[in-house]
C-alpha cells in the first residue's frame, strides 16, 4: 500500500484539523517514546529468554545424581563431608 503525495498531504491536513498545530509535536514525541519503550521491553525479554535457555543448557550438561555410578557418588559424598568437617 503506497501513499502518494496527495494522500500524505490530506492525512497531515486532517491531523492538523483534529489535533491542532500545538498538540501534534506532543503527540509525535509521546508516540516516539512509546515505540522506544516497546523496543526496549522486547530487547529485555529476548535477553531474559536467552539467559534462561543458557541456564537450562548448563543444567543439562551437569551430571545428574541418577547418572553417577555408586562408587563415584560415594567418593563425592565422602569428599564433601570431609570438606564440611574442616
Amino acid at each position: 500500500m503506497n501513499f502518494g503525495t496527495t494522500e500524505i498531504i490530506l492525512i497531515v491536513a486532517v491531523l492538523f484539523l483534529l489535533f491542532g498545530a500545538t498538540r501534534l509535536p506532543q503527540l509525535a514525541k509521546s508516540l516516539g517514546q512509546s515505540r522506544k519503550a516497546f523496543k526496549d521491553g522486547m530487547r529485555e525479554a529476548e535477553e531474559e529468554e536467552k539467559a534462561e535457555a543458557q541456564q537450562r543448557l548448563s543444567k543439562a550438561d551437569a551430571p545428574q545424581i541418577s547418572e553417577m555410578k555408586d562408587d563415584v557418588l560415594a567418593d563425592d559424598m565422602r569428599r564433601r563431608s570431609e570438606a564440611n568437617q574442616t
